[in-house]
Formats: C-alpha cells, structure tokens, sequence
C-alpha cells in the first residue's frame, strides 16, 4: 500500500512539473490542461475514496505552493473531488472513451463550481473561472479530451499504483 502512495505522490509531481515548466511556457494555450486533476481521478476511480482523496489533497497541496490562490483551497476542492470520484470505484466502465471523457467534462465543471462557491464565501480573496471565457472553455476541452488519453498512459503503471481487493 505504500508503494501505490508514493508511486502515486511521484506521478503527481512529474505532473505538476510538466504542467508548470513545460506547458505553463506555451505561449499558444489560453490555459493549462489540469494534469493533476486527471491524475488524481484515475487513482480514485482505481483505488476507492481514501486513496483518492489522499492523492486529491496532495495534488492540492502541490497547486497551492506553485499559485497565488489561497492556501488551501485548492486543496479542499481536490479533496472534494478525490473523495467523490473514489465513490464510483466499481460503479463507471472507466475502459470506455465517452465516459472517460464525461468523467473529464464533469470533473472540470465541478472544479469551477467549488471554486466559484468559494469565492462567493470569500469575494475579494478569491478569483473564480468565468464560465463563458475562451479560456474555462479550452480547458474544459482540454480536460475532457486528455482524460482518456491518460488514463490508458497511467493505466501502463496500474501494477504499481492500483491497490489490489482482498476479498
């Protein structure tokens, strides 16, 4: 179990590095695909809540130092999410294209809706994503077009990060 934790942990920090030295640095992107976002879904989606919303906070915690959001919240709105997702463990067929790619949309819509509940809670502390710009557009379709594509990348590593039900 420890070995899917930090195999994990390790995949989320070769994300934040990709998605912030590499395509943070593309001058063509409106806006950066959430690398950790999808990461975090498919360690819940494998492995159930606690997994999830473990690797939710972490990857929160990664935003949080690299972004001139408040501490912590991107953190609690990974948490939310890795918890949620974990929920539907045995639930999704996540071998289909069209689901990975609902579970991508939907994941990027709730991001936006948590982050703009909490700028309602927090109106001068707190940027939240304007839902009709090019840029919460072209992430959504970035989102939902990558999560598949990385889930079967990640699923390459399933041995090491997919703990195993004993039953």
């Amino acid at each position: 179990m420890l070995k899917s934790y930090l195999f994990s942990i390790f995949i989320l920090l070769c994300a934040v590095l990709i998605e912030t030295a590499v395509l943070s640095n593309i001058a063509v992107l409106p806006a950066v695909p959430d690398l950790l976002l999808i990461c975090s879904l498919f360690f819940a989606l494998n492995n159930g809540s606690l997994f999830g919303e473990t690797m939710g906070f972490t990857s929160g915690l990664f935003v949080d130092f690299l972004s001139g959001a408040p501490f912590g919240l991107n953190s609690l709105v990974r948490t939310i999410i890795g918890y949620v997702s974990g929920l539907f463990k045995k639930v999704l067929n996540i071998k289909s294209f069209f689901v990975l790619f609902l579970i991508g949309f939907g994941a990027t819509l709730v991001k936006a809706g948590l982050i703009y509940f909490a700028s309602i809670l927090f109106p001068n502390m707190i940027n939240s994503y304007n839902i009709f710009s090019l840029i919460f557009v072209f992430e959504l379709g970035v989102n939902s077009f990558l999560t598949p594509i990385i889930f079967k990348f990640l699923d390459c590593f399933s041995k090491f990060i997919v703990l195993v039900d004993k039953v």
